[in-house]
């Protein structure tokens, strides 16, 4: 049960990284339509370059998650939070890189996505069974996050957190605060 659990992952992670490469491009190729760029990078800011994760992801599991249901009763929740581990893990290691540097690299920036992507998925494997699996280890670790995010006091957390991730991406595209995340890098 759990290769089928993987070989979703898998086909999740070149499904996401092959349409967050398109992303990266489709709002020019659009012809700077409003409308594509809610889903797709405006600009070359950190900021932007988040929903070449987010969205893909989120697609991919619109399409996934109700093939998995039925095995992987929590598959949505530990989706949820790979989702944003993922798309949270861009600007941390951005800025963490290009602080060390001094400055930015493109194939860096690039390798962080994928790195990204890959990261995402691997939250979702570890975060996804509700049953125990022959190893015991993924579904030990799985109790223990359940338990720590009810203390949260909110089992919802997670999907609040991808919503409002969500709408700020909306927002943010044709409004973005005047703060540096949201500003195009110097290339």
């Amino acid at each position: 049960m759990r290769k089928k659990l993987l070989y979703y992952l898998i086909a999740g992670i070149l499904f996401t990284a092959i349409l967050g490469t398109l992303s990266h491009f489709a709002y020019e190729w659009s012809g700077n339509n409003q409308l594509v760029g809610w889903i797709t990078p405006v600009n070359e800011s950190v900021w932007e370059h988040m929903k070449l994760l987010f969205f893909p992801m989120v697609f991919y599991g619109i399409l996934a998650l109700p093939r998995l249901k039925n095995n992987f009763p929590c598959i949505t929740y530990g989706y949820l939070w790979g989702i944003l581990g993922g798309t949270l893990a861009i600007p941390v290691l951005y800025y963490t890189y290009s602080g060390i540097l001094g400055t930015n690299n493109t194939v860096i920036d690039i390798l962080i996505f994928y790195l990204c992507v890959f990261l995402g998925f691997a939250i979702t494997y570890i975060l996804s069974p509700c049953r125990p699996c022959p190893c015991g280890k993924d579904y030990k670790f799985y109790k223990k996050f359940l338990k720590f995010s009810r203390k949260l006091k909110n089992p919802l957390l997670p999907v609040i957190l991808v919503l409002v991730l969500g709408v700020c991406f909306l927002l943010f595209t044709k409004s973005a605060p005047k703060l540096g995340i949201f500003l195009s890098p110097n290339l």
